[in-house]
């Protein structure tokens, strides 16, 4: 796994009324400190990537549908420059990704349905002077081909 990056697995508690699924406490390993929260959606088939934060780093948790979350390492200083992870996260494998500063990341929607990814970085989004690098989600400078492996 690419240095940095941890996983907690989540676990729903189910009762008649439904379920609660806690996604991050403050006495977490896996916690810094709380920026913000948001959520973003993608439709079916749609990518979303790649990008990376200097000082930021993000919490992913995919809400509903399916996604794939891939990271490149291209981090100079990093033991694990030029590693890709590939994680599958949604309703049928529940989990919050941490992903450090300087780790490209990007998701794709693999389900049928919209897919919402709540985010809860450590950092506010700063308007005036956004910590947010990107590059081109296809055939760009990452050696990462997005399109599915059938097998």
């Amino acid at each position: 796994m690419i240095d940095g990056v941890e996983l907690k697995v989540l676990k729903l508690i189910p009762d008649e009324r439904g379920f609660l699924m806690e996604v991050l406490r403050r006495d977490d390993e896996i916690f810094e400190q709380f920026g913000q929260c948001y959520v973003t959606a993608a439709y079916p088939g749609v990518v979303k990537a790649w990008h990376y934060h200097r000082r930021q780093t993000d919490h992913f948790c995919v809400l509903t549908g399916m996604a794939k979350i891939v990271l490149y390492d291209d981090r100079e200083d990093s033991p694990t420059q030029g590693m890709i992870n590939e994680f599958y996260f949604g309703e049928q494998q529940r989990g919050l990704l941490k992903i450090p500063a300087g780790v490209y990341h990007g998701f794709k929607n693999i389900g049928t349905e919209t897919c919402l990814i709540l985010n809860i970085p450590t950092e506010l989004y700063n308007r005036a002077d956004p910590d947010e690098h990107r590059v081109a989600p296809h055939g760009g400078e990452i050696p990462y081909d997005w399109a599915r492996r059938d097998g």
